[in-house]
């Protein structure tokens, strides 16, 4: 019996001690939630006609954006009809909301003319007779280009522009090609528009002269990926079937696989909110096979942020910015160290009540508490690791809550102890028959607890769903150290000569009952 209880007791410490030695290696830290580590609240306004089902569906694909960044906790909750996104825990804050921001159509136009920007020469557009609003120019001096960074065409198929390839053509007098020469093109200062020329920035200071868009992001499905192809990443996505989908794009690859009028270039800007996301040549006419493959020059984060745009398309609402908050990390600190304090001036009350009331079994509970708070640190440090979970405030206070749940535990335990050595039994049979009846109730109340702590979890959202787990969390771990901590520490005690002639939960105990 002393050998199982002595197992039990050194099996959870050294357990507990490698779990906590193994996430301090591997650099595990609980990571922290907004409220605590600062960030950025935004607040979506809608704008225009919306359907509540649309919203609904513009909160899922904001949520699968920010999920797709890798943000700790995420909170995309609705308040009426605004979106508020809190985002904690983000290491580049600025691509996070760019990416929140981006709630326009994907377009797929062509492109009537590339160039570079040089704020330093002439605004107007060659061939165009328009000027460009803004500093954003294109620089006359630079010979247009139809190769660009990437290339489109069926997946598999056997015709390909090497990685990063740079085909060019000869620039006429003014810069433009032929096509676009010939005609005085009107451009729209709505960059928006899917109905006009506009002039279009890309991701590193490209600028295009697109036309009116030949289909939407709507002919893919929601299925892109960022894979490795000969050793280049490439992005891949399905076309949908029919009309809405295969036809579209059908229409639009031929045009420019011919270099029509509307597409000069064999390129198709594929543009998010008035900015040029990628602007691949088209390799083939028809793509017969149903996917579709973009290469070239590519990143990893390159690939992966454009199979993200492609994946998840356009949100079916249109929203504004109201309001952009930010906590910076001088509050969050002051609050975590609130929460710290106040948690720590909790554990120190229970532990005075304890000692006062329970005398020398106080150093059961301070070990239990010490077991338990390490074990918590180390399931919430791998599980933000892992899982991207973060701690915040409403987090802290369903731990510090817990403490009156493990407390209970004692409690019950200890005053049942009791109530035997009052009835004259010796501690060492009054600790084993005191646990066996004081754990079907410790059993019966952290299972209360924990079932409330999952009600809240799957009924609520927010802070209280995160008040909700922790608390949860806590309990399991209070049932966890009850069990294999404090039961065999108490019976081993009370079998020791470390307790006999003293006071024990404020009764004096004779040697010989002691022994």
């Amino acid at each position: 019996m002393a050998r199982r209880l002595y197992f039990s007791l050194l099996g959870i410490v050294v357990l507990v001690s490698a779990m906590l030695a193994g996430n301090l290696l591997a650099g595990n830290v609980p990571a922290l939630g907004l409220d605590l580590q600062g960030g950025a609240s935004v607040t979506l306004q809608p704008e225009g006609e919306f359907t509540a089902s649309a919203l609904s569906q513009a909160v899922d694909i904001i949520s699968q954006r920010v999920n797709a960044l890798g943000v700790s906790e995420p909170e995309i909750t609705r308040q009426g009809n605004n979106v508020v996104v809190n985002l904690p825990g983000v290491n580049d804050q600025q691509k996070a909301l760019d990416i929140i921001g981006r709630q326009g159509e994907l377009l797929l136009r062509p492109v009537l003319q590339a160039g570079t920007l040089n704020t330093d020469t002439s605004t107007t557009i060659p061939g165009t007779g328009t000027s460009v609003v803004d500093t954003s120019v294109v620089d006359t001096t630079i010979a247009a280009t139809e190769g660009g960074p990437g290339s489109v065409r069926s997946r598999g198929a056997a015709t390909t522009i090497p990685a990063g390839a740079d085909t060019t053509v000869p620039a006429s007098s003014d810069s433009t090609l032929p096509a676009v020469a010939e005609s005085n093109i009107s451009i729209s200062e709505d960059t928006t528009d899917p109905n006009a020329n506009a002039v279009l920035l890309g991701q590193n200071g490209e600028a295009y002269l697109v036309g009116p868009a030949g289909a939407t992001g709507k002919v893919f499905t929601n299925n892109a990926q960022a894979v490795i192809n000969n050793g280049n990443w490439t992005v891949t996505v399905e076309l949908r079937k029919g009309a809405d989908g295969a036809d579209l794009w059908n229409a639009l690859t031929t045009k420019c696989f011919n270099r029509d009028t509307t597409c000069p270039t064999a390129r198709i800007a594929i543009a998010l909110d008035g900015k040029v996301i990628s602007a691949p040549t088209v390799q083939e006419a028809v793509f017969t096979g149903g996917n579709v493959q973009i290469s070239g020059d590519f990143s990893q984060s390159e690939a992966r942020d454009l199979a993200k745009i492609l994946e998840f398309g356009a949100v079916p609402v249109k929203f504004k910015v109201a309001t952009v908050q930010t906590v910076s990390p001088t509050l969050g600190k002051d609050s975590l160290r609130a929460a710290i304090i106040s948690g720590l001036i909790g554990v120190l009350l229970v532990m005075a009540f304890f000692f006062v009331y329970y005398r020398m079994l106080t150093i059961v509970v301070v070990g239990g508490l010490m077991v338990s708070s390490a074990l918590l640190w180390s399931i919430i440090a791998f599980i933000s690791r892992s899982n991207g979970l973060a701690l915040t405030l409403s987090g802290v206070a369903g731990i510090i809550v817990s403490i009156g749940v493990t407390v209970d535990s004692y409690v019950v335990f200890f005053e049942r102890i009791k109530d035997e050595l009052h009835a004259g039994k010796s501690l060492r049979s009054s600790a084993q028959r005191s646990f066996t009846l004081a754990w079907r109730t410790i059993l019966a109340a952290d299972t209360v607890s924990f079932l409330g702590a999952l009600v809240l979890w799957w009924l609520t959202v927010g802070s209280v769903r995160g008040f909700a787990f922790f608390l949860g969390l806590s309990t399991l771990c209070d049932v966890i150290v009850a069990y294999f901590f404090t039961r065999p520490a108490v019976l081993l005690l009370a079998r020791s000569k470390f307790l006999s002639g003293r006071k024990v939960l404020g009764v004096a105990l004779p040697e010989e009952i002691a022994q």
